[in-house]
């Protein structure tokens, strides 16, 4: 049996879908923090069949939730002080996104003045759709096919 250290301050990120850990690794920038990180890929899991875990030692406030809610809403967050898990919370899709995604539209202001922030706002949150709060271009931020997210960024 695998056995990883446990926490005395940081984030256990669960329920992270099969495969997807390192692509949240990279999103959350935390290859330019200077803490813990254990990824554990494709664990067992009954309500999952198989998940990833993302085990992160730092201060609770260096990680951006937003960014995590917009990656994947449905991902646990367990956060621990002190060796235990003082609180667990739910993520929901962030109503605004900050330089995560680009606008493609090459008429939009953003292409042209190379210093705005890329700012997306929820416009349909049932189907996970995104705008771009300058020209309006529509993104969706994951495609789900069967049970594997799908990147749609790239």
């Amino acid at each position: 049996m695998l056995n990883v250290g446990a926490l005395n301050e940081g984030y256990v990120l669960d329920h992270i879908k099969a495969g997807y850990s390192i692509t949240i690794y990279n999103d959350l920038q935390l290859g330019k923090l200077d803490c813990t990180v254990a990824i554990i890929k494709n664990a067992r899991s009954k309500k999952m069949g198989k998940k990833d875990i993302i085990k992160v030692e730092c201060p609770i406030e260096d990680l951006d939730l937003d960014i995590l809610g917009f990656i994947d809403h449905n991902i646990t967050v367990n956060i621990i002080k002190d060796g235990k898990i003082v609180a667990k919370k739910d993520l929901s899709l962030p109503k605004q996104v900050t330089n995560v995604i680009k606008c493609k539209n090459p008429r939009c202001i953003t292409s042209i003045e190379q210093e705005l922030d890329h700012i997306f706002v929820l416009s349909d949150e049932k189907n996970e759709v995104y705008r771009c709060k300058y020209c309006e271009q529509k993104y969706h931020s994951k495609k789900k096919s069967g049970n594997k997210l799908i990147d749609v960024r790239k």
